[in-house]
């Protein structure tokens, strides 16, 4: 158990599926984060499940079909402050309690989430 990736102890595929559908809703109703995203958000939503997939230990779906993830980069044309940084993270929180992750799993997964979440501001409020 030990050596078991975060991405199995989530519930592999079909968790990180969930969770990216219990996401999104969130950010689209959310007002800081909403205009950060395209009408059309099933093509992110199927990014951020190869980009999950990969970033918690299973399959490298993301960097097979998209190439290397470099997340900043990727981000650097958004407007991305703390507060939307802290938004995004507690629509992640909502959604990992909505697919209902035990307590210490979802934290794990939040402290993960946060280093990149963070990683990409690029502006000031």
């Amino acid at each position: 158990m030990a050596n078991e990736s975060t991405y199995s102890l989530m519930g592999g595929a079909e968790t990180i599926r969930n969770i990216v559908q219990a996401f999104y809703p969130k950010v689209l109703a959310h007002p800081d984060l909403s205009p950060l995203f395209p009408t059309d958000i099933n093509p992110v939503m199927e990014k951020q499940y190869m980009f999950l997939t990969q970033f918690f230990g299973g399959p490298d779906l993301y960097t097979t079909e998209v190439g290397h993830p470099m997340m900043r980069a990727r981000h650097l044309p958004f407007e991305i402050n703390e507060t939307r940084a802290q938004a995004w993270l507690q629509c992640m929180r909502e959604a990992l309690t909505e697919v209902d992750l035990s307590e210490e799993l979802q934290a794990f997964v939040l402290e993960r989430l946060s280093g990149p979440a963070y990683h990409f501001i690029n502006t000031s409020e």
